[in-house]
């Protein structure tokens, strides 16, 4: 297979096409559809592995079900490979659907001929000694698969009837590999209709019985602690009342909780004294609805600093400690307020913020942080509000933003300069006279106000030996620069090609300048800087 490669694909390596090599196995017998395909090109580099499957739907034997899923394992990325996978497997994500659009394409197609319906095909009595190998077919002919190296361990599901207009999620795992799961039963138990209002909130009954079934799983299949029933409903509610999908996360999450020893972090916790003194951020109050409101001063956050004096475990493990604060405050305000509170509310103050928050370990720990706080504290984010964002800050969104889920991104409010002061700011969503005195109420604020850590503070085990390096190392997109007066500093940026988007970004450290952008269309005897 000739595959168009994508445009990163295209700039890095230089090519335009990659071969993939392309298998198909077709069981007559079994009405069975298997397709396989890898990459055959710079197989040394990276590896793409997609694989879909057709059957017959097990209840309907005129429904066709269709599983894809897809593998992207890269060996070199400039030390980002992590990074490259995570955002390669949510677009493929966003682009598995195409899938269903091919199918329905070629169901279009029959429809228009005329066919209908296909008589599945009979193979001849077993009493004639009818051989029972299979035959595989092999198939050379060319696919479009244009969106092939966007995927990493996606795994997607649709189920098509005549017209393809039945979608249904599937496990891609064979049946014997399955772990035991809840039994579909009409006689459900149900949950007291109180209990539900006074605990878990509004609940419609498919939400209420996939609840009750996932906790039958967890009360049959797990040996250790069961949780609360508003700790499973988070993981339903973050993977949309799937039970499956829920229940693997969960499993993993509780998996992860024991390993660690989670369930007694708050024993005795105390962080150490330099996370005490300069980690800016704290629990205030709470917000209009009650949640616990926790506020972070990111902006004067010196994350060079506190990873050079007690190390990143130190710094996750606070961060998980806040979680667990956090869950314990909501816990408390469900039963001091008589209604469910099941989330918290997170002000983030980024006055201060430069580019000197974008090092490139201070980045990679704080993914880290996200990746696990996303995977274990699921819907515990009822409002995140970002206040006095600097002109840096879509830098950061956009290194961070991949890695936070959609429904948590949904949640974010955020404020340029002082609009968080006028309507439909801060005062929307917690009262007048719990507002922060740093950010313009009158209400006092004991969060830690940050700063430098002091270099004396540093531990020799934790500084890095290297030479000390720009923010996200030396193959930084980022140039610097010292600006004279009246005397112009210029940076060519080379256009690729047409309907490219050029953006840029600059932090000024002292002063003021003005900058114009000017289009040639002539090629310049000068090297491009991008």
């Amino acid at each position: 297979l000739n595959v168009d490669a994508p445009y990163l694909l295209r700039k890095i390596v230089g090519v335009d096409h990659v071969i993939f090599i392309q298998k198909n196995h077709l069981n007559r017998r079994n009405r069975t559809l298997d397709i396989v395909a890898r990459n055959e090109s710079f197989a040394s580099r990276l590896i793409i592995h997609e694989h879909c499957h057709y059957s017959v739907h097990p209840e309907n034997p005129d429904w066709t079900c269709f599983e894809q899923d897809a593998s992207l394992d890269i060996k070199h990325f400039f030390g980002f490979e992590s990074t490259v996978e995570k955002i390669a497997m949510k677009q493929y994500a966003t682009n598995v659907k195409k899938g269903k659009e091919v199918i329905e394409f070629y169901i279009s197609e029959l429809l228009k001929e005329g066919v209908n319906h296909i008589t599945p095909w009979v193979g001849p009595p077993e009493e004639h000694g009818a051989e029972e190998e299979e035959n595989p077919s092999q198939d050379s002919g060319l696919r479009s698969r244009s969106d092939s190296v966007n995927s990493q361990h996606s795994q997607h599901s649709l189920v098509l009837g005549a017209t393809a207009a039945s979608i249904h999620r599937k496990s891609l795992t064979p049946p014997e590999e399955c772990s035991a799961s809840p039994k579909m039963d009409s006689s459900i138990d149900k949950i007291d209709d109180d209990y539900i209002a006074r605990f878990l909130g509004h609940l419609t009954m498919v939400e209420e019985s996939q609840l009750v079934q996932l906790r039958r799983w967890l009360q049959k299949t797990h040996k250790g602690k069961i949780p609360k029933d508003a700790h499973i409903l988070r993981f339903l509610r973050a993977r949309e009342f799937s039970i499956e999908k829920a229940r693997e996360m969960l499993v993993h999450s509780l998996a992860w909780r024991k390993l660690h020893n989670i369930d007694r972090i708050l024993d005795g916790y105390k962080p150490p004294d330099v996370l005490e003194k300069y980690y800016p951020g704290g629990w205030h109050y709470c917000d209009r609805e009650g949640r616990p409101l926790y506020i972070i001063k990111l902006g004067q956050m010196d994350v060079k600093g506190l990873m050079r004096s007690v190390g990143e475990e130190a710094i996750l493990r606070h961060v998980l400690a806040v979680n667990e604060e956090g869950l314990k405050r909501a816990e408390e305000a469900t039963q001091k307020r008589g209604y469910p509170v099941s989330a918290c509310t997170c002000i983030v103050d980024l006055e201060g913020l430069s580019m000197r928050h974008l090092w490139r370990p201070g980045i990679r720990a704080l993914l880290r942080i996200i990746e696990t706080v996303e995977a274990n504290y699921p819907e515990t984010m009822g409002r995140l509000l970002i206040v006095r964002a600097p002109r840096v800050f879509p830098v950061l969104w956009t290194l961070v933003s991949p890695f936070i889920d959609e429904n948590t991104r949904n949640k974010f409010m955020i404020y340029g300069g002082k609009d968080y002061l006028s309507a439909g700011g801060l005062v929307d969503f917690m009262d007048k006279e719990y507002i922060p005195d740093f950010l313009g109420g009158d209400c006092y604020c004991g969060v830690p106000e940050g700063g430098l850590v002091p270099k004396s503070l540093y531990q020799e085990e934790l500084v890095d030996k290297s030479p000390e390096e720009q923010p996200l190392s030396t193959d930084s997109l980022y140039q610097t620069a010292s600006v004279a007066k009246e005397f112009p500093h210029e940076v060519l940026i080379e256009v690729p090609e047409k309907g490219s988007v050029v953006t840029w970004d600059f932090d000024i450290l002292k002063g003021d300048v003005t900058f114009t952008v000017f289009c040639c269309r002539k090629a310049l005897p000068q090297q491009p800087l991008h």
